[in-house]
């Protein structure tokens, strides 16, 4: 595999395959595992990761890399067989968050800034030791009718800006995600204030990453789609795609080699039909997806920490990769989403 930046972030995006986002916290799997009883050990999110990584036919025809969490990076498979390895064999790219989560932002109510910069570097250079090959780090930016704050999006793009250029010294290609908040409180937005405060956030960023002299590139892009809150659904899924170019073609130069589309707030199906749609349009880079939930919560449920249920769980993993692989081509149907 090249080690040049440009060509792993070309490998990340191309092709029709995408990014599995497998990098929940310790805090966030125990949430995800409380939904089938099962306890969150170490044991058993090894069980979990490992299911998902054993899929071969999801593994080798519809991922190209996978976001780790620092536990997952080093953990090994019950046949001792580390994950990176895994991972690696199958064609895919391990890749790995640095991020240390979103805190409330000092003198900015309802506000966080992300933190994980302090000592990023030295820590970078161990995951690339360790095979990441590719990091992310998510900016959370508030919406309602009074939120974000420039302040807030200022703070929050300076911080991805710095870590973009923190990973590319290190020869791993950064992942810049501002996630504008769907599923956030109160979640009542419109379409046309997620467009407003979407654009306004890239534009930022992007004025933040040539401060920083991050290159183009060698990174990938990972934002929302303009959308309405999530207790305000409204807009059609050609207006989501329509609103969602329309602000990216504004904002995103075309040396960004590709976008990888996060999911929040929308479910399972919304998340494939609206990729699909954006890639009816002409778009100047690669568009692909890096799902978590949207990629995994079917393979959950059909698992349920059970070890007769491995095979069950891998095939609807599979069927997600394929269904989302499909609608990074741009010809996902409805039809087709009766699993096999």
């Amino acid at each position: 595999m090249s080690e040049r930046l440009e060509d792993i972030a070309v490998q990340m995006v191309a092709g029709g395959r995408g990014l599995l986002a497998a990098d929940e916290s310790t805090s966030t799997i125990k949430k995800r595992f409380d939904t089938i009883n099962l306890e969150s050990t170490e044991t058993s999110r090894r069980d979990y990761r490992e299911m998902l990584f054993r899929s071969d036919e999801a593994m080798k025809k519809y991922i190209s890399g996978v976001i780790l969490f620092e536990e997952t990076l080093y953990q090994k498979a019950a046949d001792g067989t580390p994950f990176v390895d895994i991972i690696r064999a199958a064609g895919s790219i391990p890749g790995i968050k640095v991020d240390t989560g979103a805190k409330p932002m000092a003198k900015f109510p309802g506000e966080t800034i992300t933190e994980g910069l302090d000592g990023l570097g030295e820590r970078l250079a161990k995951y690339y030791e360790a095979g990441a090959r590719f990091a992310k780090w998510r900016g959370v930016i508030a919406i309602s009718s009074s939120l974000p704050t420039r302040g807030s999006v200022r703070a929050n793009a300076q911080a991805l800006a710095r870590y973009a250029a923190l990973c590319q010294e290190a020869k791993i290609v950064p992942i810049v995600e501002p996630e504008c908040l769907m599923d956030g409180k109160p979640g009542d937005h419109n379409i046309d204030r997620c467009a407003e405060v979407t654009e306004s956030t890239l534009q930022i960023v992007f004025e933040e990453l040539a401060e920083a002299r991050v290159s183009l590139e060698g990174m990938i892009l990972k934002p929302n789609m303009v959308i309405d809150g999530k207790n305000a659904r409204k807009a059609s899924v050609a207006e989501v795609a329509e609103r969602t170019v329309q602000v990216l073609k504004r904002t995103v130069p075309s040396a960004v080699p590709g976008i990888a589309f996060l999911s929040g707030g929308q479910t399972t199906e919304e998340a494939t039909a609206h990729l699909s749609a954006i890639n009816g349009f002409d778009l100047p880079w690669l568009v692909t997806f890096s799902y978590g939930r949207a990629l995994q919560d079917s393979a959950l449920k059909a698992w349920n920490g059970k070890p007769e249920n491995v095979a069950a769980g891998q095939r609807e993993f599979t069927h997600r990769a394929e269904m989302n692989s499909l609608a990074a081509k741009g010809s996902w149907k409805k039809d087709l989403e009766q699993a096999a």
